[in-house]
């Protein structure tokens, strides 16, 4: 069980290009594999004789193809010694090893290979023989072992997600978790709601506080409980213990009818949390952290904010955040086309908000293997509950998108705004974020899927600030973040030499030096040198202009999609 919990986490969702895949290039990328088959018959002669040839050698033992010894779908003994079980790996594999070749030789673009590449992937990983109860030696075994006992389980299991899930299978086992009780359990309130959002105030649990309080910019797909999921990995416990006045912004899940919410609504609701975060606190800073999509949101209320000469930003940290998008960043990003968004666009406008339940399950049919046949078989295959792991709680609890944000998402991807020094108009200015002067801290997981590593890493170069510290935590996306310094097993890269970062990531790893332990603490050091003088802490939460009202983590996270 840790390992699937372990590989899941690495796969949570979250926004980026892929909110403008639509099933057109999807079906594109498709055809142009059948156009490619019938263009040359005697190629596809060649490659199906040799496809022969390998079955024949399967028949007859001498077949020397063998699973990749890290390939978890093959580890049970069964498929190396049961001359029936390792003949149906072979017979997967010389379907996969064909494919690929087959592609190698297709007339295709890079584009355009990439694209047969990746839909190809997604239909082998569908026919893998692990995902059947007749090709999976592990499930025929539980099946004997409990007297069919996991057969009727898995049957169960597979009712349950076609009456209550959609028909997609479960990642996660809800029951046991609680809000307030056993996860988002720091002591807080709200301090602040508007239409939008809900500003929590975290309480402090030392004598002393920093000056300039620290205020985080959820991303708008995920609830803001991220920050806070268990006592031994909450961001909110970690600043609160280490003197930060710390506040959370939580945004509510809109509606068909908040459709509209756009960019700019979203960057105005972000500055007034800043107003109300310093008027509680009296400081005339406010550092700002922020993630996914939340991070591109933070970058155009810097720029906005710069534009205007609004000098109440102090530090801005942006995590697992990619703000100069390069379409072969990520697997899927070869599938994404100009008509494309012009559709993915239509189709918002005419729905209102993109659920969250459908963002969701989009993204797990892009990564079939991680994301669907694990729990497949888990679940119905070997009768197992999903695990119960407090980040896929999180990440199945998405909210909705609306239509006018997707929209200026897609837009900021076109034109690659943030890279253009004051050549894309948006939110009332010119979008330049070379005018921001904040200290800057940019962080970024090596196993990142989502935002990789080396495109977060561009961000270091796009800014005007003199401070900027980038910092590389060995895992994935989420779990690159939920990293603290309990985790044995934790470690980071960061610049050996202060100065100028490179300009280029690959340069940088060249001087980076890995570091033994969370990066938690580098961070705190960095952010706490930011953070003004240590003043007494107040006795509550909120002020009298702003009282403290529903307990944290506030009414908005708990509204389902």
């Amino acid at each position: 069980m840790p390992d699937l919990e372990d590989e899941a986490a690495q796969h949570t969702s979250a926004l980026g290009p892929l909110i403008g895949l639509t099933r057109e290039d999807i079906f594109g990328a498709v055809a142009v594999l059948l156009r490619e088959t019938a263009s040359d018959p005697a190629r596809l002669m060649r490659h199906s004789q040799a496809m022969g040839s390998e079955m024949v050698k399967i028949m007859t033992g001498q077949s020397e193809l063998a699973p990749h010894p890290k390939d978890r779908r093959f580890m049970d003994p069964a498929w190396q010694y049961n001359p029936f079980m390792r003949a149906g790996a072979q017979y997967y594999l010389a379907v996969q090893k064909g494919m690929a070749e087959w592609l190698d030789e297709l007339e295709l673009d890079e584009l355009e290979r990439d694209r047969a590449r990746f839909i190809s992937n997604i239909i082998i990983d569908s026919i893998a023989p692990t995902n059947t109860l007749a090709g999976n030696p592990t499930a025929q075994k539980r099946a004997i072992d409990s007297g069919g006992l996991s057969l009727i389980k898995g049957l169960k299991n597979a009712y349950t997600d076609m009456t209550e899930n959609k028909g997609m299978v479960s990642q996660v086992d809800k029951r046991p978790f609680e809000l307030g009780r056993n996860i988002a359990t720091s002591p807080g309130a709200v301090v602040h709601r508007t239409e939008m959002f809900e500003l929590v105030h975290y309480a402090p649990s030392t004598d002393k506080v920093h000056e300039v309080p620290a205020l985080t910019i959820p991303p708008q797909i995920n609830k803001m409980y991220i920050n806070d999921l268990s006592p031994e990995k909450s961001v909110v416990k970690y600043l609160v213990d280490n003197g930060i006045q710390t506040f959370v912004i939580s945004w509510k899940n809109p509606s068909p009818e908040q459709g509209s919410w756009d960019m700019a609504d979203y960057v105005r609701s972000c500055r007034e949390a800043m107003e109300v975060t310093a008027a509680i606190t009296g400081s005339d800073k406010v550092n700002v952290s922020a993630g996914c999509s939340g991070g591109q949101t933070a970058a155009m209320l810097a720029s906005k904010m710069a534009a205007d000469g609004d000098n109440l930003l102090g530090a801005l940290t942006l995590m697992v955040c990619v703000l100069h998008p390069k379409q072969n960043d990520i697997e899927a990003g070869s599938l994404i086309s100009e008509n494309g968004l012009a559709l993915a666009r239509r189709r918002a406008d005419k729905a209102g908000v993109i659920k969250g339940d459908d963002l969701a399950r989009g993204f797990a049919w892009l990564r079939p293997n991680d994301l669907i046949w694990n729990y497949v078989v888990n679940n119905y295959l070997l009768g197992e509950d999903p695990p119960a792991f407090d980040v896929l709680y999180w990440n199945a609890d998405a909210t909705n998108l609306s239509a006018s944000l997707m929209g200026d998402f897609l837009t900021i991807y076109e034109t690659l705004a943030f890279t253009k020094k004051g050549e894309v108009a948006m939110l009332d200015h010119k979008v330049d974020l070379s005018k921001v002067k904040s200290d800057l801290f940019i962080l970024g997981g090596v196993t990142d899927h989502i935002t990789p590593w080396r495109a977060t890493y561009r961000s270091t170069q796009l800014f005007g600030s003199k401070d900027v510290t980038y910092v590389l935590s060995q895992s994935g996306h989420m779990q690159a973040i939920l990293n603290p310094p309990t985790n044995p097993k934790a470690k980071y890269f960061v610049q050996k030499k202060k100065g100028k970062l490179p300009a280029t990531a690959e340069k940088w790893i060249e001087g980076a030096e890995e570091v033994a332990g969370s990066w938690w603490p580098f961070w705190m050091e960095w952010l706490q040198a930011r953070s003004g003088d240590l003043v007494d802490a107040p006795k509550e939460v909120g002020s009298k202009e702003y009282p403290a009202s529903d307990p944290a983590p506030g009414l908005y996270v708990r509204e389902a999609c």
